[in-house]
């Protein structure tokens, strides 16, 4: 047994289903998008009836869709008609037989191959008084009547079914040592430096797993480390017609650590990055785009770590990021 999703048309001509809205991308490749469309061919007077999934960029509030203007774009797309049958043979997946049991001879099975290059859903968190749909990226199935493939945004709205899906990451875990990086930095009215080396346990993490980060330090000064300072940042591009960089802490802990001058020291700590700690972070206001190619939205993690190293005069940092995947399953994927 399973879910169906169903979405019929306003005229009741062509209905769409779908065995599911969460399409899986493992990093190499993407869970193909199957499913069927009931067509009632009664009074469809000689058009045809097309379907497509389309990927899109929603980069401005839909109050803004004035004077035929739209802050929506579309990244990805691609159709296919379902009837009449072109007569291209396509086999059936099994949650299309299943489908067809339920609806019948009326029933016209399609199915998509999305691009692993193609960015997941995601959404930029909207701030209190933003109205409508939130910027970000989208994935639509849409099924219509036409007389040509391409007019599927001309045509009457009663013509038309969609239902929105999503596009989602889980990555499959394996057994690559996670990310090692390491510095030396000298201070002033100093002749040997703190060398500082980080790494991780694991490549891949998923949302709610606690990650350990390792950290060495060789402090070979006469300072003292006061602190250390272990943060992960989400870095975000937003890629209109040039690239909005942005980052934000999306879990940060203090530790309160004394590593004497000329001595080494060496712990393992763990901190655990959550959306429910980041809902009410916001995103930053996009620039309208004009015409100019468009990407989407990229989002990448780092770990950051930060040693305090003071005296009576001044204080000093050293800081060192390395990057890591985070694999973000269904709503664990979130810009803050």
């Amino acid at each position: 047994f399973f879910r169906v999703y169903k979405k019929t048309s306003g005229n009741g001509q062509i209905a769409l289903y779908l065995g599911k809205r969460d399409f899986v991308d493992n990093v190499e490749s993407v869970e193909v998008v199957d499913g069927v469309l009931k067509v009632d061919p009664t009074d469809l007077n000689g058009r045809k009836v097309f379907v497509y999934l389309a990927c899109a960029f929603r980069y401005g509030s839909e109050d803004l869709d004035v004077i035929g203007l739209s802050f929506r774009r579309d990244i990805w797309i691609q159709r296919v008609q379902v009837y009449p049958p072109t007569g291209e043979s396509v086999a059936r997946t099994p949650m299309q037989e299943s489908l067809m049991k339920k609806i019948g001879e009326q029933g016209c099975p399609f199915s998509f191959k999305m691009p692993a290059n193609l960015p997941c859903s995601v959404s930029l968190q909207p701030g209190q008084n933003d109205s409508g749909k939130a910027c970000g990226v989208d994935f639509e199935v849409k099924g219509y009547i036409s007389d040509v493939a391409n007019s599927a945004d001309e045509i009457d709205k009663k013509d038309t079914c969609r239902l929105m899906i999503r596009k989602i990451q889980f990555a499959p875990a394996n057994n690559k040592p996670g990310p090692k990086a390491d510095i030396a930095k000298q201070f002033m009215m100093s002749d040997k430096p703190v060398n500082l080396e980080v790494s991780l346990e694991k490549e891949v993490y998923y949302h709610g797993d606690p990650i350990t980060v390792n950290v060495k330090i060789n402090n070979e000064t006469t300072k003292v480390v006061k602190k250390i300072l272990i943060s992960v940042e989400q870095v975000t591009i937003v890629v209109l017609y040039s690239s909005d960089n942005y980052t934000k802490a999306v879990c940060s802990e203090e530790f309160g650590e004394t590593i004497n001058g000329n001595s080494t020291f060496e712990k393992s700590y763990q901190i655990t990055p959550l959306l429910a700690n980041n809902k009410e972070k916001r995103a930053p206001n996009l620039s309208p785009m004009r015409d100019k190619e468009m990407q989407g939205i990229l989002i990448s993690y780092k770990v950051k770590v930060n040693l305090m190293m003071s005296d009576v005069f001044y204080s000093n940092y050293l800081s060192l990021s390395l990057s890591l995947s985070l694999s973000l399953k269904k709503k664990a994927c979130w810009v803050a």
